[in-house]
């Protein structure tokens, strides 16, 4: 029936759990934020340590022959292309006398269409005074060179007209000498159809040959126009550059991009680890339910929920130890600090029934480094606690951590309380600890969360694990005491286990 269970619950697992990779991200926050501050402060430094080149900047009214009110911007970008050209910047480089390589030049300016007939030229060079000399060459040069083409064109176009009004002329000269040739006094009614289509032809010829005139003419006209509507309408100037306002901007910039770059290495970082973070993962990889929670406690101040909270979980744990006639340990994962708090709080909730013995279990100085007072609980190491007598009541506190000597942990109490930080282990691990202490015969009485993620509403009750739950303590207690030995009923939900007769009968 439990294997049945399990299996539905792996089936109806999802694949990408998306609120808990949110609480994982939200939790790594420091990260993300270190990153976004750090992006800031680049940003800031590169405006102050990497300035932008003296600028300046110039406008060009230019106006062509084909200009339309319905241009959608084809001239103008035509015009920002050629002024891109080897050709513009060896002109302007040869005004300014310099040997740069035109290529080179290139790179140090762009210009931007503004309206179908307004141009900006940006320049960039060694001072203000260069920048602003660079700029009027390039101007000049282009204003010289569209002047230049539009005459060409002019030109090229009034003499293809003439051209043609010349052809016209020699065959207008042909059909008056084949008029003239014509006898007036003939009265042949061919000759004279004949006749009339020479006069004809003459007549169309006269206005095709005043047509081209007049096209000539104005192809000749219009090149004024342009040459003169062409010209810089905005002297170059020196743009001026705020540092403060490029510091801003950069900055800005520089925190967003080290936000997103840190939300996504948080991101990233927390679907490769896979480290369970709400109260329902925890509870189903370790097969135990979550009985309390706390925050990370801290050294100078805490809050009063904080300290309401860890009065609450001592009461509880001294509770079970009082009804319980086998030790209880205290085992941590990620938070030797707080479990050594948690064990001398409740080995001093127990003083007042009995001499409490602290066992240390620890791999680390958390325990002896905790700051002991006078009439503070007695904290002694495993080799002294074989020494002490029967009717002393013990406390073990140990690791579940990488490293740990699983056969060990039944000398610190034959039954644990897992003192787990959210997010420190990896689900993997979890199995681990839950598998090896279901092999030590130590059943799990629940599991204490610290600094859990404030948002997590996710339930971290097993409700179909009463075997292993806080509220069954004293039902196994009970058969525990019926049957004068201990029950290893302790398995995760993702184990597969076959109930006893006990269970199928209640």
């Amino acid at each position: 029936m439990m294997t049945s269970k399990a299996s539905e619950s792996s089936a109806a697992a999802p694949l990408f759990d998306l609120q808990g990779l949110v609480a994982a991200v939200r939790r790594r926050r420091r990260l993300w934020c270190v990153v976004a501050l750090v992006g800031l402060l680049l940003g800031a430094a590169f405006a102050v340590l990497r300035p932008p080149p003296p600028a300046a900047a110039t406008k060009v009214l230019v106006a062509h022959q084909d200009d339309q009110p319905n241009d959608t911007g084809t001239l103008i970008r035509t015009d920002v292309e050629l002024l891109g050209t080897t050709r513009i910047a060896a002109e302007a480089l040869k005004s300014l006398k310099s040997s740069e390589n035109p290529e080179d030049f290139m790179q140090d300016y762009r210009g931007t269409g503004l309206t179908n007939n307004l141009l900006q030229i940006d320049v960039t060079g060694d001072s203000d005074a260069d920048a602003v000399a660079r700029a009027k060459a390039l101007a000049d040069a282009f204003v010289a060179d569209h002047v230049k083409r539009m005459r060409e064109a002019a030109n090229a176009e009034a003499k293809a007209l003439r051209d043609q009004r010349d052809r016209m002329r020699d065959e207008l000269t042909k059909v008056n000498k084949a008029i003239g040739d014509r006898s007036p006094q003939s009265e042949d009614p061919k000759e004279s159809a004949s006749t009339e289509s020479l006069f004809a032809r003459r007549a169309e010829l006269n206005s095709r040959i005043a047509d081209f005139d007049q096209r000539a003419e104005d192809a000749r006209v219009g090149t004024p126009r342009v040459v003169s509507g062409t010209q810089i309408v905005d002297a170059p100037r020196a743009l001026r550059h705020s540092v403060p306002k490029s510091m801003v901007t950069n900055a800005g910039i520089g925190f967003i991009l080290g936000l997103v770059l840190g939300i996504a290495a948080a991101a990233v970082g927390a679907v490769v680890a896979g480290r369970p973070v709400l109260r329902r993962e925890i509870a189903a990889h370790l097969g135990a339910s979550v009985i309390a929670e706390l925050r990370r406690p801290n050294r100078w101040w805490q809050r009063r929920s904080t300290r309401a909270a860890r009065e609450r979980l001592t009461t509880t744990i001294a509770r079970t130890v009082r009804g319980s006639a086998e030790p209880v340990s205290l085992l941590e994962l990620g938070c030797a600090g707080s479990t050594s708090l948690i064990a001398l709080d409740v080995a001093k909730e127990l003083a007042t029934d009995g001499r409490v013995v602290v066992v240390d279990g620890l791999p680390g100085p958390q325990l002896t480094k905790s700051g002991q007072r006078q009439g503070d609980p007695s904290v002694v190491s495993g080799a002294q606690a074989a020494e002490l007598p029967q009717q002393v009541r013990r406390i073990g506190v140990g690791s579940v951590a990488p490293g740990t000597a699983w056969t060990d942990l039944q000398y610190l109490g034959s039954q644990t309380v897992l003192v787990v930080r959210a997010g420190h282990g990896s689900a993997t691990w979890l199995h681990t600890v839950a598998r090896q202490l279901s092999d030590q015969r130590i059943p799990v009485i629940g599991v204490v969360l610290i600094d859990p993620d404030p948002r997590d509403r996710t339930d971290g009750t097993l409700w179909d694990g009463l075997h292993i739950a806080l509220r069954g303590h004293s039902e196994r207690l009970a058969r525990q005491n019926e049957r004068g030995q201990l029950r290893d009923e302790r398995q995760p939900i993702w184990a597969a286990r076959v109930p006893d007769n006990d269970q199928e009968a209640r």
